[in-house]
């Protein structure tokens, strides 16, 4: 069973919004750091934004896109407003048991989701 599962990309159009859920299987996942990666054909994954007690974000997405835990879900969303086909990108959930900041490196995170595809088209 995977630990971390997203779910809820698509296609939508420019100026549209979307949400992504990662699920985990383990609990409780509020104690978790969980982080969003995305990556693009032909570009390295890079950090979007991640969560503990507080949430950061990449400056690319700063504004528009919104991190938040669904304790009930045992899940966190990204929730993408102002979509552009810019954030066209296969979008992935990470996370770590241990506490501490919130890294933007990949090597920082033990578990990984499978990945879910976000196309925005203009």
């Amino acid at each position: 069973q995977a630990l971390l599962v997203e779910s809820g990309g698509g296609l939508v159009q420019a100026g549209d919004s979307l949400r992504l859920s990662c699920a985990a299987s383990v609990r409780p996942f509020s104690r978790f750091t969980v982080a969003w990666f995305r990556q693009s054909p032909g570009k390295e994954r890079e950090f979007v934004g991640g969560v503990n007690w507080a949430t950061v974000y990449a400056d690319a997405v700063e504004g528009r896109f919104t991190i938040s835990r669904d304790n009930a879900k045992n899940a966190v969303n990204l929730q993408m407003s102002s979509l552009s086909p810019e954030d066209t990108a296969v979008y992935y959930c990470a996370a770590r048991a241990s506490g501490g900041v919130i890294s933007s490196r990949r090597e920082h995170y033990d578990y990984w989701g499978q990945g879910t595809q976000v196309t925005v088209s203009s």
